[in-house]
């Protein structure tokens, strides 16, 4: 092995990205299912609030593709990763400016909106950090 190499992306720091990214797909999963098919005071969620939840649904799925993708060690895999990691610093941004510019789209939270605030911002940052992991530990070209 070249001493110089970078390490797995999946590997040291990277397993730890990797479990943030699973626990944001578990909890955007778990919230996006909740919102579409439970209820707050005897009213269905989901049509207080269409466009915040489909935003949620959407964030799991990211959140699940990167999730797996990062802890897959082909090469195919660091693109799946770096696509969804792309998507979603576009999917954090543009939903956060909506969520501001457009409130009442968002009467109930998604996990991106307001720069992910109900998650501690994780969302804002999470991406950021998974795009300079995925940087960092590019697959080696296949001409050695």
């Amino acid at each position: 092995m070249d001493a110089h190499a970078p390490e797995a992306k999946n590997r040291g720091l990277g397993r730890i990205i990797i479990a943030v990214y699973g626990v944001f797909a578990l909890s955007a999963f778990a919230r996006s299912l909740w919102q579409l098919v439970g209820s707050e005071h005897g009213e269905r969620i989901f049509p207080l609030a269409p466009v915040a939840i489909v935003f949620s649904m959407i964030a799991a799925v990211v959140y699940i593709v990167a999730t797996i993708s990062l802890a897959l060690p082909k090469r195919r895999a660091w693109y799946v990763a770096l696509v969804a990691v792309l998507v979603e610093i576009v999917g954090v941004i543009a939903v956060s400016i909506l969520s501001y510019a457009e409130p009442q789209l968002f009467p109930k939270a998604s996990v991106w909106s307001h720069f992910g605030q109900g998650y501690g911002y994780v969302p804002l940052v999470l991406p950021f950090v998974g795009l300079w992991w995925l940087l960092t530990h590019r697959p080696r070209s296949a001409k050695a």
